[in-house]
């Protein structure tokens, strides 16, 4: 049997944080459902195809309607809220690992051009994106980004950091710093170092031209396995969308349903 694109454990999660439609007295056609839209936005981001696309017999509306859809929940930062509560949920249960967070990078072809885009250096100058993502411990998305394909990784280390939400589901405050963050070469900066210790987080940055010896590689495949799972979803694997609101909401989308698996299956 096929599994669900929306299982109903998620869908009580989110629905509390959609926003709610206004009525309409005077009539008209009614809106789609939204968990028919969100559905709908699931099947794209899992399958690649393009929006005009999306099968009629889905009930999901056309992909016009799911598109306008998740542009007017990116406006209300439904995504962001969606992938906080999660990483506040598997907090509670004790797998978010706060003992060190990775930092990495990788590369995405855009092929309609588009905002956040540039000349790749990985793939013969062709226009492309970077995703920046951060993890914890295990590999749990914590945040992510969308950069152009030419933007040194080093200027976006103390952004990502920061971007970090409050994550809650433990007594006290929120948390959002780790103890270490560790990045590879392509993150050596001692500026970059200088604010981290500033925040009180340890670096643990590869240094270019020198032995590796720091242990990376014990660690990063966790932040691999996860860039890995992204990559899964096929919207995310070549960047369609122009407009860079429309790939950064997939990624979100695509990082909560990550946090839901981990939370539902047990596996960290």
């Amino acid at each position: 049997m096929a599994k669900p694109l929306l299982p109903d454990d998620l869908w009580e999660l989110i629905e509390p944080i959609l926003p709610k439609r206004p009525p309409h007295p005077q009539g008209g056609r009614p809106p789609v459902d939204d968990r028919k839209a969100l559905t709908g936005i699931i099947f794209i981001l899992k399958t690649g195809i393009p929006w005009e696309y999306l099968p009629q017999e889905m009930g999901c509306g056309c992909g016009m309607t799911c598109w306008r859809r998740l542009m007017a929940w990116f406006h209300a930062a439904v995504w962001d809220k969606i992938h906080t509560l999660l990483l506040s949920r598997l907090r509670f249960r004790k797998k978010i690992d706060f003992s060190r967070f990775l930092i990495d990078t990788s590369h995405v072809r855009a092929v309609g051009g588009g905002m956040q885009t540039g000349p790749s250096p990985v793939d013969r100058r062709k226009l492309g994106s970077k995703i920046s993502l951060v993890t914890d411990a295990a590999g749990v998305p914590v945040v992510v980004g969308v950069i152009p394909a030419n933007r040194n990784d080093t200027q976006e280390t103390i952004k990502m950091i920061d971007r970090v939400p409050p994550i809650a589901g433990q007594r006290g405050r929120p948390r959002r710093r780790p103890k270490r963050l560790q990045g590879d070469r392509g993150f050596d900066d001692e500026g970059d170092r200088q604010e981290l210790r500033r925040r009180k987080i340890i670096p643990v940055l590869g240094k270019r031209r020198t032995g590796h010896g720091s242990g990376l590689g014990k660690f990063r495949w966790f932040i691999e396995r996860t860039n890995s799972w992204l990559k899964q979803f096929r919207r995310l694997r070549v960047r369609y969308d122009r407009i860079p609101a429309v790939y950064y909401s997939f990624l979100k989308l695509a990082c909560a349903i990550i946090c839901f698996r981990i939370f539902t299956s047990g596996f960290s």
